[in-house]
């Protein structure tokens, strides 16, 4: 999971399941710039049951863009999990969102801001969004971009099993969240948090 790929819309390289399949984290970037404003991570193993919901958000929003072109100026990314390189790819940003499934947030989504912080996932391999962020503000000597987690929740993650039903029906919730979102500034999401939870 260290080898790194850039797929840019209208290049060559427009089929990423050779990568997928490679182990390989990538990008569709936004066609205009190569740091679209705004960020969406999404991240979790699709071989874990509802810890797929993160990669399989990935695959509607891709779709949604593809169907309706109303996503410029966002950059997505997924992954299997965080890592310290993943500060990287804040920088140039005006937002970000990080989009996980949990087995603990009320159902069938949870939406909040970020605050960068050293936790106990700071020095291993699979880190929180906080503390991604923390590396960013040590890294860079500034505060990271104004950053979320949209949390959905899952049920089952076991090696092997399929999305649970109640899950699926929790993604769907979270996108049509997520899509209403993205419709708003950035400086209202603040407000998003308390007022468009459901």
């Amino acid at each position: 999971m260290n080898c790194w790929t850039v797929l840019k819309k209208g290049s060559l390289a427009t089929s990423i399941e050779p990568f997928k399949a490679a182990g390989y984290i990538y990008y569709f970037m936004n066609d205009q710039e190569e740091h679209a404003p705004v960020l969406i991570f999404t991240y979790g193993n699709p071989s874990r049951g509802d810890d797929a919901l993160g990669p399989v958000m990935f695959d509607l929003l891709e779709k949604y863009r593809q169907e309706t072109d109303r996503l410029n100026g966002i950059d997505i990314l997924t992954d299997f999990q965080l890592q310290i390189e993943h500060a990287v790819d804040l920088e140039q940003r005006e937002c970000a969102v990080f989009i996980d499934a949990s087995a603990s947030c009320l159902a069938p989504y949870a939406f909040h801001k970020l605050q960068p912080q050293q936790d106990d996932s700071y020095t291993t391999h699979a880190m929180s969004p906080a503390a991604v962020l923390a590396v960013y503000r040590q890294i860079n000597q500034q505060q990271p971009p104004p950053s979320y987690i949209l949390t959905i929740r899952g049920y089952k993650f076991g090696l092997g099993q399929a999305i649970t039903e109640q899950a699926k029906k929790n993604l769907d919730q979270g996108f049509k969240f997520i899509k209403r979102l993205l419709e708003t500034n950035i400086e209202d999401w603040g407000k998003e948090e308390k007022s468009l939870r459901y």
